[in-house]
């Protein structure tokens, strides 16, 4: 490999493929942070020079974690769809964007190659892509999954109802969530975020929101997101669950400060699918982050947009029904401010539909990060409009137990009305019937926004 570029009659060498994928990442504060970051515009250019004319071949054979190191490139490497890396390993990562962004490659060929692709493709990818070129290549991708109803489809945005409240107080959990049901949110999950991680409290929450999905015949999924061991034991209980949870990781070193491994993930799988309640047979559901490795100094060197799509390699092993990239919520020491942010949300977007994910957003931001609620809103139409799966919806947008900006109830039906969107079939008809929404007039019907419209248990 020639890891060297000439600009303006300066050579700009590089050590390894490593680190030119860190010197050619768009400025981020988490690159500058772990001190990885191209040192100049024109050292950034010389990198993206660089990595255009390496091949996807070389770039299976030098992982950002050695082999050696880590059971996540172990993982990708054993898996790898073998015929459809052939159909492109031959490929320079310049040539590979040319052709993602070329009108007669579609959706299913896309899909066709995406299992022989290596999370460091993905990301090296994306380097040289613009905003709108993310956009453009993520709306091709469709990834249809199925749990208790049918996610993915195109002319669809869905949604998370994110019911939080501070003490896990369930008649609380239960008001909220009626709520953004009323809203027509929640086609995605019901998914609450405990304050209390033990196996009763996440038992008791699911029983209860069972039971109020149950009565009104809503059709979706629900989840508590308490750690991945919390839940197999409220599995063990007896309670219903139709999702598993986990934050994920894009290295071995940095799951292990979450608590995970590869074999209890496959543990908790197949968990799932002997005790799980959700009808269809995607049952899993994972959060990641950029920054997340690095803030548990678990990089090894790697900048975090590769470490991001690592993330989704791991992911991709359990045929998750929900992937989201909480794109703003680590802090800004990795993202710090408006066009930071936006430019993460669109990259994970990107790379994990390019790898075959159900891909969603939450896209917010925490209150010392400088962005400002219009770039925050910007940043969600930008994603409806790249064909992202789903967004969070909470209460004014404003999460009272984690404390971060985020996408609110009625958000969600104004972007829906904005890109001509509805939510899952099997929601949309629902919705109808209970009189949340008129879809002759395309406007709210009369139960619109009224949460006793919702029957309490």
């Amino acid at each position: 490999m020639h890891l060297a570029a000439t600009i303006r009659n300066v050579v700009h060498r590089f050590d390894s493929v490593r680190e030119v994928l860190a010197r050619a990442n768009p400025p981020k504060s988490g690159d500058d942070l772990a001190g990885i970051s191209a040192r100049s515009a024109v050292e950034r250019v010389a990198a993206r020079a660089v990595l255009a004319n390496l091949t996807l071949h070389e770039l299976r054979q030098h992982p950002v974690v050695p082999y050696e190191k880590d059971e996540l490139t172990r993982m990708v490497e054993h898996t790898l769809d073998e015929g459809a890396f052939k159909a492109v390993s031959h490929l320079t990562v310049g040539q590979f964007r040319e052709w993602l962004l070329e009108s007669e490659t579609d959706g299913l060929k896309i899909r066709s190659v995406s299992a022989g692709l290596t999370p460091e493709m993905a990301a090296a990818v994306c380097k040289l892509m613009s905003n709108m070129d993310l956009m453009t290549v993520a709306s091709k991708c469709q990834v249809v999954v199925r749990a208790n109803n049918t996610l993915g489809l195109p002319g669809r945005l869905s949604s998370r109802v994110q019911p939080n409240h501070p003490t896990d107080d369930v008649q609380g959990i239960l008001y909220s969530m009626r709520e953004g049901l009323s809203y027509g949110c929640g086609d995605a999950v019901i998914g609450v975020n405990p304050s209390t991680d033990t196996a009763e409290s996440t038992a008791e929450i699911l029983t209860a929101i069972d039971k109020v999905l149950k009565k009104n015949d809503c059709p979706t999924q629900h989840c508590v997101l308490s750690h991945v061991t919390v839940q197999m034991r409220a599995l063990d209980l007896g309670c219903p669950m139709d999702l598993m949870f986990q934050s994920l990781a894009g290295s071995e070193a940095a799951n292990k400060a979450f608590g995970i491994s590869l074999s209890l993930m496959d543990e908790a799988w197949e968990k799932m699918k002997e005790k799980g309640t959700a009808r269809g047979p995607n049952s899993m559901y994972f959060e990641t982050g950029q920054g997340s490795a690095l803030s548990s100094a678990a990089h090894h060197g790697a900048d975090q947009v590769t470490l991001e799509a690592r993330a989704y390699g791991f992911a991709r092993r359990y045929k998750p029904f929900l992937v989201n990239t909480v794109v703003g919520f680590i802090g800004p020491e990795y993202l710090e401010d408006g066009p930071q942010i936006t430019r993460a949300g669109l990259e994970d977007h990107f790379m994990g539909k390019l790898l075959g994910l159900p891909m969603g957003c939450d896209a917010c931001f925490t209150y010392h990060a400088r962005m400002s609620q219009d770039e925050l809103e910007s940043l969600k139409v930008l994603l409806g409009a790249a064909g992202c799966t789903y967004l969070m919806s909470l209460p004014v947008g404003d999460d009272i137990m984690l404390n971060y900006q985020s996408t609110s109830y009625h958000d969600i039906p104004s972007v829906r009305r904005l890109l001509n969107k509805r939510p899952t079939p099997e929601f949309d008809a629902w919705m109808v019937e209970r009189g949340l929404w008129d879809y002759e007039q395309n406007v709210p019907g009369p139960a619109f926004g009224r949460p006793e419209a919702i029957l309490p248990t």
